[in-house]
């Protein structure tokens, strides 16, 4: 958790990725503040996902506990929300 209270959210996304933005939206729905890293302009972002061993967008990162994909449930889970 950040001192706000928030969760610590990193979404690791591609610029052709629909999946990407699908998850963008629902965390801005549910008021959720994340940072997002772009890996094909940001090289350290693309590396994060190398030595996770994680080969495709989105990564969502909730207090580093990797969700691959938009696995609504999994993030629901992780965010408490009901």
């Amino acid at each position: 958790m950040t001192a706000s209270g928030q969760p610590r959210i990193i979404i690791f996304t591609g610029a052709s990725c629909p999946w990407c933005g699908r998850v963008k939206d629902y965390l801005k729905e549910k008021r959720f503040r994340f940072r997002e890293v772009n890996v094909e302009r940001d090289p350290d972002g693309a590396r994060e996902l190398q030595r996770r061993n994680i080969r495709g967008v989105p990564v969502v990162l909730i207090n580093n506990f990797p969700i691959v994909g938009f696995d609504k449930e999994k993030i629901d889970k992780l965010l408490g929300i009901k």
